[in-house]
């Protein structure tokens, strides 16, 4: 072979190699920022405020804005985080519920660690239950019944003392309510609405909903319908970023309710499984905030159903956080509960109270700061954690 020949041999491979590389990294590229689109949407002036139209919804990057409409805010592009699994988080929630030092473990532990039983130990365990925001009749029914079983039945083994201490809890919290997230898409996408007052995570747990759903590869978009506390938006987007998750929002002071409405439509449009929607941290006592919290569910139900209505309570707030979901449940329907906050601090018997004033079970449950602690919850781990503790 001639020296000419055997260059451009070389050259048209070298050539070819640039082609290959290009063509990969473009879609690469391309399929990133399909995954990590955030779309402003308009407020109650019409704009975003600094002269460019922010009407439509969720669109591809390229969208003609002079016929579509749409202003695509595409966020830096970053590494996307692995979320963990199901049974990881379980793990997770036992682990911390074990290693907590809540008044009621603590009873538990008294209660078992006594060689004798007499009135007065039934006297500080009755008292320790209560304080523990389990309910004066949960309390009653469980004292009432261990006393039954352990001194009437003439229970003196610690094993067995243990034992049914262990099936009259689970008994309590009740293993046979449904606490399945109801997320999988029918003719719609599921539609997932996150309330609760401020303070208690709300916003957090929607960014962490984002990441379980994720991990179970379904497609989801956020919308962040919290248009009132400054940079709750920007919250939401930096959770969706982390897990390629998009992000529908307003400027600041926009209708709630049509934002609501723009996500529901993007998620129709963009055949999503999930949309979640994080609503404002509205006061249970402001009457007008709560009529337009049912305004939001009332407009989203025009596109399609709300899948859920999960209530975002914090576990440390006791008997405050009953009167709020009377509130919220007389509002919107309550579906299920998060509790936030149960690392060690909470008392723990708001898990009973709580889903003996609503009628419906604690689903989740939020065990401290990190990306993953949100972990599905489960009367049987609970109840054993309690105990180990």
């Amino acid at each position: 072979m001639d020296p000419v020949t055997l260059w451009l041999l070389i050259g048209g491979i070298i050539l070819a190699a640039f082609v290959v590389v290009g063509v990969v990294a473009t879609r690469r590229r391309a399929a990133l920022q399909r995954g990590r689109q955030t779309q402003a949407l308009p407020g109650r002036g019409g704009g975003d405020g600094d002269g460019r139209s922010s009407t439509g919804t969720l669109t591809h990057p390229g969208t003609d804005e002079a016929t579509g409409g749409s202003v695509v805010l595409e966020p830096e592009l970053v590494p996307l985080d692995r979320p963990e699994s199901r049974e990881s988080r379980l793990l997770r929630l036992r682990r911390r519920l074990s290693g907590s030092d809540s008044s009621l473990s603590r009873g538990l532990l008294a209660l078992l660690s006594r060689d004798r039983i007499d009135e007065d130990t039934w006297e500080d365990f009755e008292d320790t239950l209560i304080t523990s925001d389990l309910g004066v009749g949960p309390t009653t029914e469980l004292v009432t019944a261990l006393r039954s079983k352990l001194r009437v039945d003439g229970v003196s083994d610690p094993l067995q003392a243990r034992q049914i201490l262990r099936d009259e809890l689970v008994r309590l919290v009740d293993p046979t309510l449904d606490r399945t997230v109801h997320a999988d898409r029918g003719d719609t996408p599921a539609v997932i609405m996150v309330v609760g007052v401020n303070g208690t995570g709300k916003t957090t747990t929607v960014g962490k909903m984002a990441r379980v759903l994720v991990a179970e590869d379904k497609d989801v978009v956020l919308g962040a319908a919290d248009t009132f506390r400054a940079a709750a938006a920007d919250q939401l987007a930096t959770w969706g970023d982390r897990v390629g998750v998009p992000t529908v929002r307003g400027s600041e002071g926009a209708d709630p309710a049509s934002v609501a409405f723009e996500t529901v439509r993007a998620g129709i449009e963009q055949e999503v499984d999930v949309v979640l929607i994080d609503t404002a941290g509205r006061l249970h006592t402001k009457t007008g905030l709560m009529d337009e919290l049912g305004k939001v569910k009332r407009v989203i139900e025009r596109q399609a159903p709300v899948s859920e209505v999960l209530l975002v309570l914090d576990a440390t707030t006791g008997q405050n956080g009953l009167t709020q979901a009377r509130i919220f449940r007389d509002v919107v329907n309550i579906t299920g509960i998060v509790l936030t906050k149960l690392d060690g601090s909470a008392k723990g018997g708001i898990v009973v109270q709580v889903q003996r004033e609503l009628g419906v079970p604690v689903k989740l449950v939020g065990l401290g700061e990190g990306v993953d602690d949100l972990a599905p919850f489960d009367a049987e781990v609970f109840v054993d954690a309690l105990l180990d503790a």
